[in-house]
């Protein structure tokens, strides 16, 4: 599955929209890379900008959009509210999907060094990228903003993690930035069924982390409690990383309850819903809904499905978009506007906009059908063994779904909901794999048609060609590693599943063996071109094994099956 991080670069120009559209545009110059958002505002004369896609390409789309805005905006005449102290003023990296925080922190250091040492704009990591503990803090490394930064780049402690220390003619006009990794921040909103904004930040001041102010006696009129230095003593609220607020939406005519989730990691949407509900009841209060502001990671709203479905004692085993329309129905997503999937969740933008290379798994099956049918050599017998594979281990999947809604199993549910949601893991990668397979064999002909007009060209064709088709080799090969790690829900379900259904387990082993054999010769026909005998003699005893596992797996399924019709 493909890495994603998103870039949210905030650039010190919100009032003309011709600046801020030659700075965004850069970002459609690179492939892989996406402009999802493009956010100004007036009064702070800032804009955030939001792009998302593969590590390389976002960093390549960041590094552009920071030398254009450079190139456009003059840091010495620009004034906003906002605190900042450069025409790129932050650039933080947020891990999105199959990516870890340590990656998108040493994508951030990449980029930053890059900024630093091409563009000798002075660049400073902060929060998760920062380079020593006191460079943490954001408003740390931004004090005395742009006015100050003459001042703070003549200070040895503020010397730049990369780029000028000097206050150049450049400088001035570029300002600073500072660039780091952090997790999603999501703004979420919860409607209640009141118009009291005092109720609405009672119920926040119990929830976010700062909590409230300690008061004797009465917690609302007491009298506030200081420490000997004369500060407010705060009771910390119930849940961490969490912001909030509470006001009145005239637009809506209720109250609101506002929070900013600066780790959803730590508290995910699903807990900030029901300790709301849980805080709001012992007021006399109910949440009637909330809202999602901007766009939101795909796990998040999966975390929040699987939650309530397994509140609700039922199997999680089941497509990730059925699962998040729980999670839609469960937080009240819809109750202002319509919530979108294919709108609102990153992952599925991306992948709608990028759905050229995704077509496969787009069709209907009829159009699947009519396009294999074709004169096209692709999609061929790879991506049809994928695709059979998936369809092996969803029957697998569909009885331990069945099994564990079975009426008189009511203590099974669990365990069946497991096996559910492994075999849709490899349903999904197999599914993944159906396109890869066809994309293998693009990248192959690709590196077929370059020049070959001198010995430099001839080197570097046959290089693409090795290379593209050891590609296509390793692809058969995840089909075959993932169908029989798959065979294992059918086993199971041919072993303790519904009855009724075993029959199904005993055609997804079916389907399984097919798609292994199937993917078996396409590793044999892409290997027959390689001069590389070891490396080729090595694919040859690792498929021929996972074939005769695969057989003999096949084989004990169907002995399962048969005994008990």
């Amino acid at each position: 599955m493909n890495k994603i991080i998103e870039c949210v670069p905030n650039i010190s120009e919100g009032r003309d929209p011709i600046k801020i559209k030659a700075i965004t545009d850069v970002v459609e110059t690179v492939e892989g890379a996406m402009l999802l958002n493009v956010d100004p505002g007036k009064a702070t004369n800032r804009t955030v900008i939001t792009i998302a896609g593969e590590p390389n390409a976002v960093i390549e789309a960041a590094f552009r959009l920071v030398k254009k805005a450079s190139e456009v905006i003059d840091m010495s005449s620009h004034k906003g509210e906002h605190p900042r102290f450069g025409a790129t003023d932050v650039c933080p990296l947020v891990p999105i999907a199959n990516i870890s925080m340590e990656e998108a922190i040493e994508c951030a250091r990449k980029l930053g060094k890059r900024i630093g040492e091409e563009l000798e704009i002075p660049t400073y990591f902060y929060e998760n990228a920062a380079t020593s503990e006191n460079r943490r803090n954001l408003a740390t490394v931004r004090s005395g903003e742009y006015e100050g930064l003459k001042d703070k780049l003549s200070d040895s402690n503020w010397k730049p993690d990369f780029g000028s220390s000097t206050y150049s003619a450049l400088v001035k006009k570029t300002g600073a930035i500072a660039v780091s990794a952090r997790d999603f921040l999501v703004a979420y909103n919860i409607n209640l069924n009141t118009t009291s904004t005092r109720r609405a930040n009672s119920i926040a001041f119990d929830i976010r982390e700062r909590g409230r102010a300690k008061r004797e006696g009465d917690s609302l009129t007491g009298k506030i409690i200081k420490d000997e230095k004369g500060n407010p003593v705060n009771e910390p609220g119930l849940l961490k990383c969490v912001k909030g607020i509470g006001w009145f939406i005239e637009e809506y005519g209720v109250a609101q309850i506002s929070y900013n989730l600066t780790n959803i990691s730590i508290t995910p949407i699903h807990v900030a819903f029901d300790k709301t509900c849980e805080r709001a009841e012992l007021r006399g209060i109910r949440v009637t809904g909330s809202e999602l502001i901007g766009l939101v990671p795909k796990k998040a709203l999966l975390d929040a499905g699987k939650y309530f479905l397994l509140k609700q004692e039922r199997s999680t085993g089941v497509h990730e978009e059925e699962i998040m329309k729980i999670a839609i129905k469960s937080l009240g997503l819809d109750e202002l506007a319509p919530f979108n999937l294919r709108e609102r969740v990153i992952e599925y933008v991306l992948e709608d906009r990028m759905n050229s290379s995704k077509k496969l798994m787009g069709m209907t099956l009829t159009e699947f059908a009519n396009e294999t049918a074709s004169e096209s050599p692709a999609p061929g017998g790879g991506s049809i063994s994928a695709y059979v594979g998936a369809l092996g281990v969803s029957l697998g999947t569909m009885v331990a779904n069945l099994s564990s809604h079975k009426r008189g199993w009511d203590d099974k549910w669990e365990y069946y909901s497991e096996w559910a949601a492994k075999g849709q893991s490899y349903k999904d990668h197999l599914m993944y794999l159906v396109d890869e397979d066809t994309n293998a064999f693009t990248k192959i002909m690709d590196a077929f048609g370059l020049p070959k007009g001198n010995e430099s060209e001839k080197t570097a064709r046959k290089q693409a060609i090795t290379a593209a088709t050891k590609g296509a080799i390793q692809v058969p090969l995840s089909v075959m590693k993932t169908t029989l790690d798959s065979m294992e829900v059918m086993l199971e379900m041919a072993k303790t599943g519904l009855p009724a259904s075993i029959s199904d387990a005993g055609v997804g082993a079916l389907c399984a063996r097919t798609a292994i054999r199937g993917a078996h010769l396409n590793v044999k026909i892409n290997a027959a071109g390689l001069n590389e005998k070891s490396y080729v003699n090595d694919l040859y005893k690792e498929s021929d094994m996972i074939l005769a596992k695969a057989e003999e797996l096949e084989n004990e399924i169907l002995e399962l099956v048969m005994s008990k019709i």
